[in-house]
């Protein structure tokens, strides 16, 4: 309970680090964090395509597929038109890099809303000694790793989930009386691999300013010492 109130009693809101770059990119990989994870999690869509026995005999069928991208989970049937019932599935499974990628938005998230907090409340703790900017340059560092990673992996993904999903390649099992329909919503997925790679540029651009912070960084405007015995300006 004391160390509650003790942390308490140190927050000093102060939004000052905001107008500085190491807040305000922070700031910027918090928003795009979220976008990334949010676009990918949570996703649903739909393909289609149709048999065609005859002007009043249409069966339009459409396979729903959805996050994580199990798709040997996703069934339907398909009549054909000598009344034969072929049951299916999609193909391949994408969950490992579709989860590995929103794990890291997620976590990633978890960090900046953590250091934001350190920034404006507690800015004295962090630039008390130099070991919060060392752990902090460490982290996004890893980060920056790990966005590459992921969304490079994900990237894959997605295109494998294209070429599953495409109606055009669905209707090749069935005989000529298939027919392509329309094709699955793929924008938000588009996008979460592009702000996949925005959060590995603002993660990796971000190390050089939090390494400003760390006493490996030399500060240019610091005057050099004078060597002993010499005269200044020569």
């Amino acid at each position: 309970m004391d160390s509650v109130q003790n942390v308490a009693s140190g927050f000093s809101l102060n939004l000052e680090p905001l107008k500085e770059p190491l807040g305000f990119i922070r700031l910027l990989e918090w928003i795009f964090t979220i976008f990334a994870f949010g676009t990918a999690g949570g996703y649903s869509g739909t393909t289609h395509f149709s048999v065609n026995c005859g002007v009043q005999q249409t069966q339009n069928l459409s396979v729903s597929f959805s996050y994580p991208f199990r798709l040997l989970k996703s069934e339907y049937s398909i009549v054909l038109c000598n009344t034969t019932k072929v049951e299916s599935f999609l193909q391949g499974d994408f969950s490992s890099s579709a989860e590995f990628f929103v794990c890291v938005g997620v976590f990633g998230f978890l960090y900046c809303t953590a250091t934001l907090i350190l920034y404006l409340g507690f800015q004295h703790v962090y630039r008390q000694t130099s070991r919060g900017p060392i752990i902090d340059l460490v982290v996004t560092a890893a980060f920056a790793f790990l966005w590459l990673v992921s969304s490079s992996a994900w990237g894959k993904g997605l295109t494998d989930i294209k070429w599953a999903t495409n109606p055009n390649h669905l209707v090749e099992q069935c005989s000529s009386d298939c027919k392509a329909g329309e094709f699955p919503s793929m924008g938000r997925l588009n996008a979460s691999v592009i702000f996949g790679f925005l959060n590995l540029i603002l993660w990796a651009g971000n190390c050089w300013f939090i390494y400003k912070e760390t006493p490996f960084h030399k500060d240019p405007n610091q005057p050099a010492p004078v060597e002993e015995g010499g005269v200044p300006g020569h």
